[in-house]
């Protein structure tokens, strides 16, 4: 607790390996809170700025933390081929309005190995002509991975954008068993 008796926000956070490269993984006592790809010495710098006026506090790195603990333990599990469905608490403050409410939808809506069309899931959330500010949902996910965005691809059979990379991407639908395995 603070001086005026109100409980201090805490944010953690560590960058744990996968099969799509480091990534930092930073949580709250309300749960998960940013999962960011490509965790090199500079991103992830970078990453924990942001995260400090956003969320009121400096994070602090503490991968033995127990706020940090089960999402590592499922997000190793998910590369390791083990975990299907992420059931971690997440902290949806870095994102509000149409964002979460698409996000959310994804969430539980989208199962691992399926895919849905931009336009399909905007329709989802009441807003069938929104496939475009989907696309932005998207682009904005504080959780990737775990909210799984690389599962929202173009109704027409193209793969579509992603924050972490295209080839990020292929290899989580890979994973997922959507995508065959690239070559090399």
């Amino acid at each position: 607790m603070d001086s005026h008796g109100r409980v201090e926000q805490r944010v953690v956070w560590a960058v744990v390996d996968s099969g799509i490269g480091p990534l930092l993984l930073a949580a709250t006592r309300e749960g998960l809170v940013n999962v960011v790809f490509h965790a090199t010495d500079a991103v992830r710098d970078r990453a924990v700025e942001r995260l400090a006026p956003r969320l009121g506090t400096e994070p602090a790195e503490a991968p033995g933390s127990p706020l940090l603990a089960e999402a590592i333990r499922q997000v190793e599990a998910y590369f390791a081929g083990e975990l299907r469905a992420f059931d971690l608490p997440l902290d949806w403050s870095l994102i509000s309005g149409f964002n979460r409410e698409v996000l959310r939808e994804l969430a539980s809506g989208v199962p691992y190995g399926t895919v849905v069309g931009y336009g399909d899931l905007a329709g989802r959330v009441g807003q069938p002509g929104a496939a475009q500010a989907v696309g932005t949902a998207m682009g904005a996910n504080p959780l990737p991975v775990v909210v799984p965005c690389h599962r929202v691809v173009e109704s027409g059979g193209g793969i579509g954008g992603f924050g972490g990379g295209l080839e990020t991407k292929r290899k989580l639908l890979a994973l997922e068993g959507v995508l065959p395995e690239p070559l090399f």
